[in-house]
């Protein structure tokens, strides 16, 4: 029988794990091409052939997704398997739409299809759209866990952005390691703030070996958390799956891909950021989760905010750089760092706009809605040396650091900061620390 050819969209995530998972030793399959979008500069490159398994002794292409459709009809392929995360269903479909009328039949992989199994007990944190503090909730839950003496290893959601090869299984237990994988700033974002506060934090390429290599930790492994990234649902099978929803969108829960997804499947839903939400959509957000999945339990949850040193930014005219993603393609127009600013009273936020150089002209250009803040854009040398000319550039009295990692320590600020931090403070239903102890107790880790 002829093997179909496959082409898979994705952005250097869960594309690549979708290969490995269903398509790598399928022989009723033939992956052709990979097309990338989002990330600058992986298009052009293979999937190397160390990776890619006996059937592709070449390795596999890398295309930028705008070639789609001659791809398609160069290529004859059959299907495409749409494999990245936090899209409007317009998008995905608009993409559907592209692949049906130059021939190919469109298809989303489920988590039937691609989670693994571990031999640990898991809790994942999903969320249905980037940004609505995910990686806090993943903390607290760690936090509380290493409370109780129990051994935590976390596993993040892929960024493999530079040698596939090289990122086929990371650990991360030391600020030194962000350096030894030259991680970007959005890597640094998200494992930074575990391996400073004691645990260790995997990720990579290849799932499969990660998750083996997580369980085997030589400093132990009693428990895995799946920390999500953007709003897929979790690599690995979860026996507790927490969601985290944002009612400064109300309704994105029930029109994003495959956040939808995680919504359905959870078993917690965290509404988070009730303390700067408006009380109407917060109730848009709860009725929406009972809608969607009325067994699940709502827990609300404040983003609580601390400044390091608020007197930097009081009464003065401020920069606030935010978070990248959450800007970007998770569409917010602001972040902790507004929050901030609004709360400790700043007399005025500066637009960087007319500052802006090299990819950040782009990156405004691209998100016209994100509007007098800065996304930290870091996925390479040359986005780091354009974030830093900018900042540098903006006529202002101070800087606010809204990211989750300390930007000072990776460029250099020529004026005034000051940096926020944000955690998790639940408020009403059950908090986390009882349905921890139900998780405990029922995996007898106690």
């Amino acid at each position: 029988m002829k093997r179909k050819n496959v082409i898979i969209i994705g952005a250097a995530g869960r594309d690549f794990h979708n290969f490995n998972t269903f398509y790598r030793d399928n022989e009723a399959y033939n992956v052709v091409a990979f097309t990338a979008a989002q990330i600058p500069d992986i298009d052009g490159r293979k999937y190397p052939s160390e990776l890619a398994g006996e059937l592709y002794p070449e390795g596999i292409p890398i295309y930028a997704q705008e070639e789609l459709p001659e791809l398609i009809k160069k290529l004859d392929v059959d299907e495409c398997v749409f494999s990245y995360s936090d899209v409007s269903y317009e998008e995905v479909m608009g993409v559907g739409a592209i692949c049906n009328a130059a021939g190919a039949n469109f298809t989303l992989l489920g988590p039937k299809s691609t989670m693994l199994k571990s031999n640990k007990p898991v809790i994942s944190v999903c969320a249905v759209r980037t940004g609505t503090g995910k990686s806090q909730t993943s903390r607290k839950i760690i936090e509380t866990l290493m409370e109780h003496g129990i051994k935590v290893i976390a596993i993040r959601h892929p960024m493999p952005y530079g040698d596939l090869n090289a990122q086929r299984v990371q650990r991360f237990a030391t600020v030194e390691d962000l350096q030894k994988h030259n991680c970007t700033i959005e890597e640094m974002e998200e494992y930074e703030p575990h391996v400073a506060r004691g645990n260790i934090i995997y990720a990579g390429v290849d799932y499969a070996d990660i998750l083996e290599a997580a369980e085997n930790d030589p400093d132990g492994c009693d428990v895995i958390v799946w920390d999500g990234g953007n709003n897929d649902f979790s690599f690995i099978e979860p026996d507790l799956a927490v969601t985290v929803l944002d009612p400064h969108r109300p309704g994105h829960e029930l029109k994003y891909y495959p956040g939808e997804v995680c919504l359905r499947t959870t078993d917690v839903a965290i509404i988070n950021k009730v303390d700067s939400a408006k009380e109407e959509n917060i109730k848009i957000v709860e009725n929406n989760i009972k809608l969607a999945n009325p067994n699940s339990t709502i827990i609300k949850a404040e983003s609580t905010i601390k400044v390091d040193d608020p007197e930097i930014i009081k009464g003065k005219r401020v920069l606030i750089v935010e978070d990248g993603p959450t800007l970007t393609h998770g569409e917010m127009k602001l972040g902790a760092g507004t929050v901030a600013a609004e709360r400790i009273g700043v007399e005025e936020i500066v637009d960087p706009r007319p500052y802006a150089v090299g990819s950040l002209v782009d990156t405004f250009g691209k998100y016209t809605h994100i509007g007098n803040v800065l996304p930290a854009m870091g996925y390479g040398e040359k986005q780091l040396k354009d974030l830093e000319a900018t900042i540098n550039n903006t006529e202002c009295d101070a800087v606010i650091i809204g990211t989750p990692i300390d930007l000072s320590r990776v460029i250099t600020i020529n004026k005034p900061h000051t940096r926020v931090h944000y955690d998790l403070h639940e408020v009403e239903g059950p908090n986390l620390d009882e349905i921890l102890e139900d998780f405990m107790k029922k995996h007898q880790l106690k």
